[in-house]
């Protein structure tokens, strides 16, 4: 895959690959709690993480993990089960909340412990953990190994179906960055309201300023407030389990939730009742694809020995505790987490899990800059600025764009929704979307990667698949009373996506009628040298094999050529990182023409002066002072008869007018570049 033009779009500006269907992309919340170090990744399934464990230790990692990766997940006690026993009331009809019978409390508590058990313990933590794309994880980065283990020979629909499911897992994830932030935050400063009613009024207030500071105070980067995630995080774990350990003996029954049978009775008895329940006890698992994002940051082992250890045993005792203060007296149904505490925690406790609930919202926005920055480098959307936040980790990263948008996405579903509650009936259907896209990838690759028999594949993945199906089925059934909300956004990210990826290719299909082959030029250039002029140009391409538009302009208004001419393309690999030893590949073409492939992976950035420093070892003498850079700026109009509709033509117009400049993009000194423009109709 390859990058765009200098406006964004164009293919002659940019890298190289011809086929824009080769998206593959990892979609990881890219910071680091612990300080865990990137590193090229070993395949094995340590990756990234191993190499950052040599250096910050396990123990380090392990807290840095507790921080990052499950500061989401360990969220949903706030109102997970809460949602779950008010849905069972709700239809069954009982209206009040101190109503608490104990086939739904057991049931409830059941269906949450084997969701947790089933989903994260088996499918996310023991299998997925082990698909890692050398040692990056990621709904994305699955796709890109799936595509790799397809091979070239795949037909051409699986792998544009491969694409279609990165494309549908990026887009959902985009909306669980925009419910988690709101319905995190929400949720933490309701507690202040059992504290005293006098809080009503300011619950919605206190919760836009708390946002609106967790925004603001992205541009100046994460990392210092990212040394304190794991330490909080590991209080506010065991702040639960102290919780849930001090009610269990209100009702000892509670243990009998660890028996399978209460979970399937109760969605066999209460048919329609049951899946309605199942849709809010899926708030538990949120966060769960988590596991496998930041697998590159923290490394396998880390991050199974803090959910075995630490998170999962925390869980677990204060969902009981929940369930057994809620069966001892129904009417602290209203809010069982906090009601778990005595009045003088209560306040410290609301304090912990606005923290806590901060750094769940935290990984969701950073993970949204990192899946876009990934985006962009494989042509899924237009570039962006990205402005580095730290000098020790590349992941430490800040969109501004990104920022805004998501700021007035949440603040939009902050006020539209108005409670904790009332979001929670729009959360899981893009969470439990993008299970079900993570699962028919690991098939593929299980499949295709790891060899395994065909019927093996599918015994392995096929129930993981069916519960995926299962929970997101529970959770269509609140489409109508705001589970649209992340659908429709996910819809119009794909839109996007697709807009954009389409309008490259025609683009690009449009350049390459026009395009004059390169080895004709140098030809015709070999029998009537121009002038020569003192110093190297080089001219960025996406296509090796044609002439560069800019050469083309640069002859015609120059009427001379450098002394040395170097084509460049640059492609985005489809792994993670590229080690040094490939990152350059040069070749002399005859006369003062030469030919540089640059090569990055898909989680590092194009920093093409720096790539090309490198060719000093393979003969170039290199000097970024003597080195001008050709780009191509072309102007977009739309053509009386395009291949897009006129709605989709407009939009891949306005998104390439709007894209940040390419020389920041590949790191070029902007007094080194002459931009060259044209007009081309799409």
């Amino acid at each position: 895959m390859t990058s765009s033009g200098a406006n964004g779009v164009l293919p002659q500006t940019g890298t190289s690959s011809p086929d824009i269907a080769k998206p593959n992309q990892v979609a990881t919340q890219e910071h680091s709690a612990s300080g865990a170090a990137h590193g090229n990744g070993n395949g094995n399934g340590h990756g990234n993480g191993h190499d950052a464990g040599k250096k910050a230790g396990f123990w380090a990692l392990t807290l840095g993990s507790i921080g990052v990766v499950y500061g989401d997940i360990g969220t949903s006690p706030l109102y997970a089960f809460r949602e779950a026993m008010h849905a069972a009331n709700k239809a069954h009809g009982h209206v009040a909340h101190g109503v608490a019978r104990f086939e739904d409390v057991v049931g409830v508590l059941s269906l949450i412990l084997w969701a947790l058990i089933i989903i994260v313990t088996l499918k996310y933590v023991l299998l997925l953990l082990r698909a890692d794309n050398q040692g990056e994880g990621g709904t994305l980065s699955l796709m890109a190994l799936a595509r790799r283990a397809l091979g070239h020979n795949a037909h051409r629909r699986v792998g544009t179906l491969m694409v279609a499911l990165g494309m549908a897992g990026a887009a959902l994830f985009y909306g669980d960055a925009l419910i988690t932030p709101a319905i995190s935050v929400l949720s933490a400063v309701e507690g202040l309201t059992l504290v005293t009613t006098a809080f009503d009024p300011y619950v919605l207030p206190l919760t836009i300023v708390i946002i609106v500071g967790l925004f603001v105070v992205q541009s100046r980067g994460t990392e210092k407030v990212a040394r304190f995630f794991g330490p909080i995080t590991l209080v506010w774990f065991v702040a639960m389990a102290v919780g849930g350990l001090l009610h269990i003996a209100d009702h000892p029954a509670v243990f009998a939730a660890f028996n399978p049978y209460y979970a399937v009775n109760f969605l066999l008895h209460n048919g329609h009742i049951g899946l309605v329940a199942l849709g809010a006890v899926f708030l538990a698992v949120t966060g769960a694809e988590a596991l496998y994002a930041d697998l590159g940051h923290f490394g396998r082992k880390p991050i199974q020995f803090a959910w075995s250890a630490v998170v999962f045993p925390a869980l677990a005792l204060n969902y009981m505790g929940q369930g057994a203060l809620v069966l001892a007296k129904p009417e602290t149904l209203e809010n069982p987490f906090f009601l778990l505490y005595p009045d003088w925690a209560l306040l410290p406790m609301v304090a912990l899990a606005t923290m806590a609930t901060v750094i769940a919202s935290q990984a969701v926005i950073t993970g949204a800059y990192s899946l876009t920055r990934q985006a962009i480098q494989l042509r899924l959307l237009p570039r962006m600025e990205v402005r580095h936040t730290s000098e020790s980790q590349e992941g430490q990263i800040y969109m501004p764009q990104v920022n805004f948008l998501l700021l007035v996405g949440v603040l939009f579903l902050v006020v539209l929704f108005g409670s904790s509650s009332k979001l929670a009936t729009a959360y899981g259907i893009a969470v439990t979307g993008t299970m079900v896209v993570t699962a028919c990838m690991a098939f593929v690759v299980v499949w295709k990667h790891w060899h395994w028999p065909l019927w093996l594949s599918l015994g392995l993945l096929l129930p993981f698949l069916a519960i995926d199906f299962v929970f997101l089925g529970a959770n269509l059934l609140k489409f109508s009373e705001g589970g649209y909300v992340p659908v429709l956004f996910a819809m119009l990210m794909m839109l996007v996506m697709w807009s954009w990826t389409r309008g490259v290719r025609i683009v690009f299909d449009k350049t390459r009628k026009t395009d004059v082959p390169l080895t004709d030029l140098i030809v015709s250039l070999e029998k009537r040298p121009p002038p020569t002029v003192a110093g190297t140009a080089v001219f960025l391409t996406s296509d090796p094999l044609t002439t560069p538009t800019a050469l083309l302009h640069s002859l015609k208004h120059y009427k001379a050529l450098h002394e040395e001419v170097v084509i460049l393309t640059v492609e985005t690999a489809n792994q993670p990182r590229v080690p040094i030893i490939d990152r350059v590949r040069m070749e002399k073409l005859g006369g003062r023409f030469s030919r540089v492939h640059l090569r990055f992976g898909f989680m590092e950035e194009p920093n093409v002066p720096a790539a090309l420093a490198l060719c000093r070892k393979l003969g170039w003498k290199f000097d970024i002072m003597k080195t001008s850079f050709f780009l191509s700026r072309r102007a977009l109009r739309r053509a009386a008869k395009s291949e897009m509709p006129a709605w989709q033509d407009d939009l891949f117009i306005l998104l390439a007018n709007n894209a940040s400049d390419a020389t920041a993009y590949f790191h070029i000194p902007s007094g080194r570049v002459v931009e060259i423009g044209a007009q081309l109709m799409v």
